[in-house]
């Protein structure tokens, strides 16, 4: 803590007016990233370096931040935050915020976005995007061509998935992972994560009410009807398998259940490709438990040359010149004004689905120029309804590896889901990453 605290009085000098490391933020190549950042200078008339790793962009975070380097802004996810916090790497911007006609305005932000990363009444990030979460996306052209309603138990979701082997050749689910079977999990009741009881560390994915899950999905194993490269798939791996008919349904954002179908209606405008996000299994007291996402945030690192060039940005960001950024893009590029004060997409504006960082904002009353991509206003009201974060201290990560460890084996039909969730409690009380 100390070295991190150390490095980051030891920067070295900027040379922009703002400089800022972004992950998802800006064009979606570098070309257009260039374009990107030169119209970023001319609404704010600073001279900006918008720095946007390839790839690995946690660990660029994390290297630059140890290694002293300065920037006034950087994107990160709530999940993170605590540990910044702690470590003194990040700026308190409470006031700032308060200072702020903009970002105060609970109409521009509302107050539910802060409160997803709140620490103790205080502000440490300013909210990037409105956040979704993930839910179990299904080709909805297949249940109707097979004359099924949307899934709702786990008998629906079997039978569904035995119809698209029988008459698709294809697997009934695929995963990365674990990521995720809360949708499924919510049928016995769990939640993924920590949960405290009675001030206990619990991880309910270790208890006996999982077990059945993983026994599920074991038969599903058995039968060919789960994706076997679960255990090693990245999201592009299932993604590819649903948008070329090899999987009937996925478990992934939202904000995809439109993606998707803006993909293929662009790429393939022959094909009845309909994806649509169905809400997760009602456990035994009927409720249903999806997960909402970690807040994605931009952070004022404690070493920043320029803070009030940053909180220029997010003002700006969060008025109607920067909603048409994050979502459209770049004006020329990815979309024209025409005379009459619209906008036209162009064909490379079409293709990027009007996601340039923020494709939701998370204003209250601003009126996107074009109607949202298909699907999308339905899975994000299922997400609003059922959706919660999840509790994920630093320990979750070791406890994540054990969990993963023991469920696998059971998910692939090798073991049985008791066998799993026992050897997951032993694990993790001997590690002392949970007390029950």
């Amino acid at each position: 803590m100390a070295a991190l605290a150390t490095a980051l009085m030891a920067g070295t000098t900027l040379g922009a007016d703002l400089r800022i490391l972004t992950a998802v933020t800006g064009g979606k190549d570098a070309a257009e990233h260039e374009l990107f950042v030169q119209e970023l200078e001319q609404h704010l008339g600073l001279d900006i370096e918008m720095v946007k790793p390839a790839a690995d962009y946690n660990n660029v975070l994390f290297t630059s931040l140890a290694s002293g380097e300065r920037y006034d802004l950087i994107y990160g996810d709530s999940k993170m935050l605590p540990q910044l916090v702690e470590q003194g790497a990040v700026t308190d911007v409470t006031d700032l915020v308060a200072g702020s006609a903009v970002l105060a305005d609970v109409a521009v932000i509302p107050q539910a976005e802060w409160d997803l990363f709140d620490i103790e009444g205080r502000k440490w990030g300013v909210p990037n995007k409105f956040e979704g979460g993930t839910l179990p996306t299904v080709r909805q052209d297949w249940l109707e061509e097979f004359g099924m309603e949307a899934p709702v138990t786990l008998d629906d979701w079997t039978e569904f998935f035995r119809r698209a082997k029988e008459e698709k050749g294809a697997y009934g689910l695929s995963l990365s992972k674990l990521y995720d079977i809360q949708g499924f999990m919510s049928a016995a009741g769990v939640k993924a994560g920590y949960v405290l009881v009675d001030g206990k560390r619990t991880i309910p994915y270790a208890s006996d009410e999982a077990a059945e899950i993983y026994d599920w999905f074991g038969m599903l194993s058995e039968e060919g009807l789960l994706d076997p490269n679960f255990t090693t798939n990245g999201s592009a791996e299932f993604r590819n398998l649903f948008m070329t008919d090899r999987v009937a349904a996925v478990t992934y954002w939202d904000a995809w259940v439109g993606l998707f179908n803006n993909i293929m209606a662009t790429d393939h405008p022959d094909s009845p490709f309909e994806a649509k996000g169905v809400a997760g299994v009602p456990g035994p007291d009927g409720d249903i438990i999806l997960r909402r996402g970690d807040a994605s945030l931009w952070m004022i690192p404690a070493n920043a040359e320029h803070p009030e060039n940053a909180i220029k940005f997010l003002e700006f960001w969060h008025s109607e010149p920067g909603y048409i950024m994050g979502t459209l893009g770049v004006k020329d590029v990815d979309y024209t004004v025409t005379a009459d004060g619209g906008y036209e997409l162009t064909e490379q504006g079409q293709a990027h689905g009007m996601d340039h960082g923020s494709p939701r904002v998370a204003s209250t009353t601003w009126e996107p120029p074009f109607p949202p991509l298909p699907g999308v206003e339905d899975a994000q009201a299922i997400i609003m309804e059922h959706a919660t974060t999840e509790y994920l201290p630093s320990s979750w990560a070791e406890a994540e590896a054990i969990v993963h460890k023991h469920a696998f084996p059971a998910m692939l039909g090798e073991t049985t889901g008791a066998e799993a969730v026992a050897a997951m409690r032993d694990e993790l009380l001997a590690a002392g990453l949970i007390d029950e």
